[in-house]
């Protein structure tokens, strides 16, 4: 049985004196803060409350496989009581989000945040900008969805069947189909238990793949991704580059980094794998993804405000001179690449 702190018995508080909730994903959705932010959905409403779900961005397309990505909207409630910020504690993901009228409407009411990243910026927490906010933290789970299980299940609160198939598309999502090494022997536990609950991991998966097929055009641009990879520190680092111009043309069908991030990563030598995206007002993202050997990728993206895990983590700036942010970004990763290596040991996985 799940031990209940306080913050956990907090945040039932906060729901049961609310109304109207809205769940709310930084601006950049993926498996864990979709599913989690479905799951709470579910629940909330079966325990009778009013549900909206905001997310400042456009549900990306390999997340469609998740039935009601489309009730997702991107337009803030005019009246609620309660927020619930699920999968980030870093206000440096919510840059569109927290435009001066929805600060003001998140400080009217209420904020629980649910979230397991471990690496993040102090100074850059949400708990900076909403100081009442309960923040529930719990990084030995390897997704929110996790999380959120055991905090229903400890808290009585009412686990539908819906609920229970995006908890688990969370937990899949976060945890590589259970093969990270974040993974424990407890979330392989909660995945039976949710199995015992009616999931079925067959129909998840069949969903997933439904939703991965590519059409030619996709298969492609992939082609042409790959061949513009570079190789930096050695081959230790695989870096693409995704302009603008790609992003509108292609991202309605298919993420351009998802499509390339992990073929990069099986290349040999290669530790760290990223993918930066340039937009024309000035944003630059990157999406992070690491090899055991070289899992630094939150401690690069905490170096930019950004946050994450050791093998996945993001960041984003703003800058008129993206050539100088990922030269630095290259020097970052060969300083950290080179201080893990001074901790490793000779049993760790290569």
């Amino acid at each position: 049985m799940t031990t209940i702190t306080d913050s956990w018995n907090t945040a039932k508080k906060l729901i049961d004196d609310a109304r109207h909730i809205v769940v709310l994903q930084a601006e950049n959705p993926d498996g864990d803060s979709l599913g989690s932010a479905l799951a709470l959905e579910a629940l909330l409403s079966e325990y009778g409350k009013e549900v909206s779900l905001y997310c400042r961005v456009i549900m990306p397309a390999h997340l469609h496989y998740m039935p009601g990505w489309d009730r997702v909207n991107d337009t803030l409630p005019k009246t609620f009581d309660l927020t619930i910020v699920v999968d980030s504690s870093v206000q440096n993901l919510f840059s569109k989000t927290f435009s001066p009228e929805n600060v003001a409407a998140f400080q009217k009411g209420g904020m629980i945040i649910f979230d397991h990243h471990s690496s993040f910026s102090a100074e850059d927490h949400l708990d900076r900008l909403f100081t009442k906010a309960v923040t529930i933290n719990e990084p030995a789970f390897v997704a929110t969805g996790e999380l959120l299980y055991k905090w229903a299940e400890a808290t009585d609160m009412p686990l539908p069947q819906d609920a229970c198939e995006h908890m688990t598309a969370s937990i899949l999502s976060d945890s590589l189909g259970l093969m990270s090494e974040g993974t424990s022997a407890n979330t392989v536990l909660t995945v039976s238990e949710l199995m015992k609950r009616g999931v079925s991991l067959s129909t998840l998966e069949q969903r997933r793949r439904e939703v991965m097929h590519k059409s030619p055009e996709i298969l492609a641009y992939k082609g042409l991704l790959l061949q513009r990879v570079e190789y930096h520190l050695e081959q230790q680092l695989a870096l693409v580059r995704i302009p603008w111009k790609e992003i509108a043309q292609f991202s309605d069908q298919y993420n351009p980094s998802i499509l390339v991030l992990d073929e990069m990563r099986l290349v040999d030598k290669v530790r760290l794998t990223v993918a930066i995206k340039t937009y024309p007002d000035g944003k630059l993202t990157a999406k992070l993804r690491a090899n055991p050997n070289g899992k630094v990728a939150a401690e690069v993206a905490m170096h930019f405000g950004g946050g994450g895990h050791p093998y996945a983590a993001g960041f984003k700036v703003y800058t008129d001179d993206p050539e100088t942010v990922i030269h630095e970004m290259v020097g970052v990763i060969g300083e950290k690449l080179r201080e893990y290596d001074a901790t490793r040991t000779t049993t760790e996985p290569c």
